[in-house]
C-alpha cells in the first residue's frame, strides 16, 4: 500500500510562546506545547490522519525563507486565513493567485521569518 511521501513536518521556530499564538490565531484552533527531549514544539493539530505537522524550538534549527515551500490546506477559507495572518504579525507576501484549474494559493511569512504557504481546492 503506497501512502503519503510526507509523514512530518518541522517548522523551526525561536519563540515558541509567539509561533504559538500566532497560528492558533490564523488556524483558528488550539497549538498545544510540549516539551519533548531536548526541544520544545507545538502540535498543528488535524482531525483527519494524514500528514502532520509541528512548530519546534531547538538549538541549531534556524527559521528562514530559503527550503522546500510547504502549503497548509485553508479548509475553504483561504482569504480568512490570509487575513488573519496579518492581523497575528505576519506578512502576505502573495495573495490570493489562482493555480490553473487546481485552486487558489497564497504565501506568507510567519512572526519567526518562515515563508509558507495555504492552498484551497477548486
Amino acid at each position: 500500500m503506497m501512502g503519503n511521501i510526507v509523514g512530518w513536518v518541522e517548522i523551526p521556530v525561536t519563540d515558541i510562546e509567539r509561533a504559538a499564538a500566532f497560528y492558533s490565531t490564523v488556524l483558528q484552533r488550539e497549538v498545544p506545547i510540549y516539551d519533548v527531549q531536548v526541544r520544545r514544539t507545538a502540535m498543528l493539530t488535524s482531525e483527519m490522519q494524514s500528514v502532520g505537522a509541528s512548530l519546534t524550538e531547538t538549538e541549531g534549527f534556524v527559521p528562514g525563507s530559503q527550503g522546500p515551500l510547504v502549503y497548509l490546506e485553508a479548509n475553504n477559507d483561504l482569504d480568512g486565513m490570509l487575513r488573519r495572518v496579518e492581523e497575528a504579525g505576519g506578512v502576505v507576501v502573495q495573495p490570493r493567485s489562482e493555480m490553473d484549474d487546481f485552486g487558489f494559493y497564497g504565501i506568507f511569512q510567519d512572526t519567526e521569518g518562515n515563508t509558507l504557504a495555504f492552498f484551497q481546492m477548486k
